[in-house]
C-alpha cells in the first residue's frame, strides 16, 4: 500500500494503478477481456464462464483485482448474464451514465481501475431492488478461503 492510498470501507487500497501498471495489467488480457473490460464491449448472454458458479466465494475485477461482488448477493436474473444485487462495498463499484445504443443506463465500473463491468438496473430482488448486470468476462471469482488476486502487489486480504 502506498502512503497516501485511498481505502475503502473494506480496507482495500482503491487507489488507482499507474500507468507502466496498467499497461502490464492490460497486456495480460485476452482479446474478449480487452474488448469487454477497456473498450465497454458487452459478451454474448448465456455464455459466460461464472453464469452458473455458485460456490462460496468473491468476485473480483478480472483487470486489477479488486473485490467486486460476493456470493452471498449472487442471484439468478434469467438475463444471461451473472446478477447480483449488492456490491461487495459501496465505494468498490462506480455508476456512470450510458445513453449509448438510445438507451439512458448505469454503467457499472471498477472503483480501481475504471474497468468496464456490465450494467446496474433498478429491477432486481429486495433488499436493494437493484440488478447488477455482470460480464463474466469482467470477473475473476475465488473461492472462500483462498487469497484474492493482487496484482497490484497492494497485499489485498484473503476472499
Amino acid at each position: 500500500m502506498t502512503d497516501a492510498a485511498a481505502l475503502s470501507t473494506a480496507g482495500f487500497d482503491l487507489t488507482p494503478p499507474t500507468e507502466p501498471e496498467r499497461e502490464r495489467l492490460e497486456a495480460d488480457l485476452t482479446a474478449e477481456e480487452a474488448r469487454v473490460l477497456l473498450h465497454h464491449g458487452t459478451e454474448a448472454p448465456f455464455c459466460g464462464g461464472l453464469l452458473g458458479e455458485k460456490s462460496p466465494g468473491a468476485y473480483c475485477c478480472r483487470l486489477c483485482g479488486l473485490p467486486l461482488f460476493k456470493h452471498e448477493t449472487k442471484f439468478e436474473s434469467g438475463t444471461g448474464w451473472p446478477s447480483f444485487y449488492a456490491p461487495f462495498a459501496e465505494d468498490h463499484v462506480i455508476g456512470v451514465r450510458d445513453t449509448s445504443y438510445g438507451m439512458v443506463r448505469i454503467e457499472t465500473r471498477c472503483a480501481r481501475c475504471d474497468s468496464h463491468q456490465g450494467h446496474v438496473f433498478p429491477d432486481g430482488p429486495p433488499p436493494t431492488q437493484l440488478r447488477y448486470c455482470i460480464n463474466s468476462v469482467s470477473l475473476q471469482f475465488v473461492k472462500s478461503g483462498d487469497p484474492l488476486p493482487d496484482p497490484l502487489h497492494r497485499g489485498d486480504k484473503i476472499g
